[in-house]
């Protein structure tokens, strides 16, 4: 199945339904030409993360230790990516969704997985154009016979140009290690170059890392461009990642989402960092809204 298209006077977006229902652009109009707001990815591409956006769910990030332990059981969970050592992000990135309702201004896709591990789960994912605004809503239902930890984001490549400016709330940032688990939590005052409470540059650095104590409302600019973006996240959605591997790459991500890298298996356990439990048929939603402004 070939790109699907949403468009009107403002906006457009590609969606890609054998890809994950990932998209491939998200573009407003500006002084009469399309300015790119997610970067733009190869229509041909048969890499998930080579996509503008990818859907984060049944979790977020990666999972240490070959699985978690919940409710005294181990639930293995199986690498997903060739050369990740971990499994991550789930597996509705990497599906095949069914188109499930189609109109001028919005999409509907579904799926039905089996797995990762013991997750069995019925997805309904919608993008929505609204004026230039991108609206994405994300519907899981646990579908196993027992209760499990869910979590869910959205994983959004944003355009990084020589001045990218950052605002979102933030308590604390947790440190990764070489191999992309958390190391510790730190208070995000601690680290200047990350603490993005106030408008701040992105590092030049490789950056990596997830912050709590969000308070689902971010502001992305670029003033070369003339251009920002609001972004305003629903309830469960209140930590994120950012991620940008330096100041020479073209992109930078911004990802809304439940919980942190590893939250099974982090002290505690997941329900302490944002995981919901989810009994047989119970069902979580999250939602974003990505807003453009001109500056």
């Amino acid at each position: 199945m070939s790109a699907i298209f949403l468009s009107n006077n403002s906006a457009r977006i590609a969606i890609q339904p054998q890809l994950g229902a990932g998209l491939s652009c998200y573009d407003v109009v500006k002084d009469d030409h399309w300015e790119p707001i997610f970067r733009t990815a190869d229509p041909a591409t048969q890499h998930p993360f080579h996509l503008s956006n990818i859907l984060l769910v049944p979790f977020s990030g990666r999972v240490s230790g070959g699985g978690f332990t919940f409710d005294g059981t181990f639930f293995p969970v199986e690498r997903n990516i060739e050369t990740e050592k971990y499994p991550i992000h789930g597996s509705a990135f990497s599906s095949v969704w069914t188109v499930s309702e189609r109109a001028d201004d919005h999409i509907v896709l579904s799926l039905s997985a089996d797995g990762p591990g013991p997750f069995r789960y019925d997805a309904v994912m919608t993008y929505r154009l609204e004026g230039s605004a991108l609206v994405m809503r994300l519907a899981v239902t646990n579908r196993a016979n027992i209760r499990l930890p869910f979590g869910a984001g959205f994983h959004p490549w944003f355009v990084r140009d020589r001045q990218t400016f950052l605002t979102a709330s933030a308590e604390g940032v947790w440190l990764e290690q070489a191999d992309h688990l958390p190391e510790r939590f730190d208070p995000v005052s601690k680290h200047a170059d990350m603490d993005f409470n106030t408008r701040r540059p992105l590092p030049d650095r490789w950056i990596n890392n997830w912050f709590s104590g969000w308070n689902r409302t971010a502001r992305i600019e670029w003033p070369t461009r003339g251009l920002a973006v609001d972004v305003d996240s629903s309830e469960d959605l209140d930590q994120y990642v950012v991620f940008s591997p330096s100041s020479e790459a073209d992109f930078f991500c911004f990802e809304p989402v439940s919980h942190p890298v590893d939250a099974f298996n982090l002290p505690g356990g997941p329900q302490a960092h944002g995981m919901k439990v989810l009994d047989p048929s119970g069902s979580l939603t999250i939602a974003t809204k990505v807003k453009p402004i001109r500056t």
